[in-house]
């Protein structure tokens, strides 16, 4: 009896271990990041010695410092397209239209470091 319990309760927990998203092979996300870096690269050329580094560091200062996700794509969608922090009015709705100039005050000391320093 109490070894046809322990059978049963194995099969249970075995059963509830496995699930049918262990079965498929694990779908690769697009490297964001990757991708921003490869569009901001050629308007940092001539510009500065490390572009992949400005980029880079860019694109980490702008996550980690704007919190609202619509600025924040607006900010990195300029920067990939222009070299420089822009964020066009049409690119956010007219209520957060308010806070693209409190956005470039909060980014623009990281900014600086990133162009000056990217290594920091």
């Amino acid at each position: 009896m109490l070894f046809r319990l322990g059978v049963a309760a194995l099969a249970v927990l075995s059963g509830l271990s496995w699930s049918p998203a262990d079965a498929r092979p694990t779908a690769r996300l697009p490297d964001l990041r990757g991708e921003f870096v490869r569009q901001c690269v050629p308007h940092m050329l001539g510009r500065w010695a490390h572009p992949e580094a400005v980029c880079s560091c860019l694109h980490d200062h702008a996550a980690a410092v704007v919190e609202d996700a619509d600025l924040r794509e607006a900010l990195l969608r300029g920067i990939s397209e222009t070299g420089v922090p822009t964020i066009e009015t049409d690119w956010v709705s007219p209520a957060k239209q308010a806070e693209i100039g409190p956005t470039f005050t909060r980014i623009a000391r990281p900014t600086l470091q990133c162009m000056f320093d990217p290594a920091k």
